[in-house]
């Protein structure tokens, strides 16, 4: 989908990014993390040519993005940024429909588009389309903000921080709704943060960067299981290292079929955190589990967590 080929910004003799080739799967949801200055907002601005490359080359579906006219590649990227960016003076309809009726919809098109992603991301059509951004709650104006960056139906989704701002409450409604989203699309996301938890908890892949240097790719399984170096586990993991070991892995990994355990089940597909925490709630160290249809599978106990 899109390939960084040697990719170098340069600021001067400052090397924003250096050298960086990855590639990014369709339909993935891949994780941009790194501490300030390690160009992440950076990579992800020459993915549209907000700023061009100065070495190297990017490729969108194998054809070189330098060379493609500016307005028909950010077309086929939807950009959703921290601040949201909401025109104050239009109602969220239309600040919704913007591209599309740049791109010459029928009004009746850009209509029902923009009802459709307001019902995608939980906003009442009939209550919010015709109100103004400041009559919004943060977290309204957020998912506002990704409605409009899929509003063309966008080949590839870009992200830089946009939860950065937002209470921790919100920010977790809101990351669960963009896994719902993602789920529900398939497309194709890249996504800026600095919050590791929000790497792990969202990304299919997570691409740390140092310098603007590429320090390893892969799953958030993979980076904590088989972290590159001292770097890669401190940043990733720090002192909780064990426990976000436990983040990206689900029940339904550690199952022992065929026993069961008095108290409310903890379904499958839920963290072995957040079985963990179950446990120390409760005072036990074993929890019966069932599947998304409430049907039981077992049990998972603390002994297979720590031995895990």
């Amino acid at each position: 989908m899109i390939t960084f080929d040697g990719v170098t910004k340069l600021y001067g003799e400052t090397k924003a990014v250096d050298a960086l080739s990855l590639a990014v799967q369709p339909g993935e949801m891949l994780m941009l993390v790194g501490a300030s200055g390690s160009g992440k907002s950076t990579a992800l601005k020459l993915m549209n040519r907000l700023e061009d490359c100065s070495l190297g080359t990017i490729r969108l579906d194998g054809d070189d993005i330098s060379r493609m006219p500016v307005d028909a590649l950010r077309r086929r990227m939807g950009y959703a940024i921290q601040s949201v960016g909401l025109f104050p003076h239009w109602t969220v309809a239309r600040n919704i429909g913007t591209v599309p009726r740049l791109l010459g919809w029928p009004r009746a098109k850009i209509a029902e588009r923009v009802r459709e992603l307001l019902l995608l991301v939980q906003l009442d059509p009939d209550v919010i389309g015709t109100r103004f951004p400041h009559q919004l709650s943060g977290g309204q104006q957020q998912r506002v903000g990704v409605a409009r960056a899929l509003a063309a139906d966008p080949d590839v989704l870009l992200m830089d921080e946009p939860f950065g701002a937002l209470d921790p409450i919100t920010r977790g409604v809101l990351q669960r709704e963009l896994l719902r989203i993602h789920r529900r699309t398939g497309k194709t996301i890249i996504f800026v943060t600095h919050d590791v938890n929000e790497a792990l908890m969202l990304g299919t892949r997570i691409a740390l960067l140092d310098h603007g240097r590429l320090v390893q790719i892969g799953t958030p399984l993979k980076l904590l299981a088989s972290p590159a170096n001292a770097f890669v586990r401190a940043f990733l993991g720090g002192d909780d290292y064990g426990l976000k070991l436990l983040t990206v892995e689900s029940v339904s990994s550690r199952v022992r079929a065929g026993e069961t355990a008095p108290g409310a089940p903890v379904v499958a597909s839920a963290s072995l955190r957040h079985a963990l925490s179950e446990m120390v709630s409760r005072g036990t160290d074993r929890l019966a589990v069932v599947d998304d249809d409430g049907v039981p599978l077992g049990v998972v106990g603390l002994a297979g967590l720590v031995r895990g």
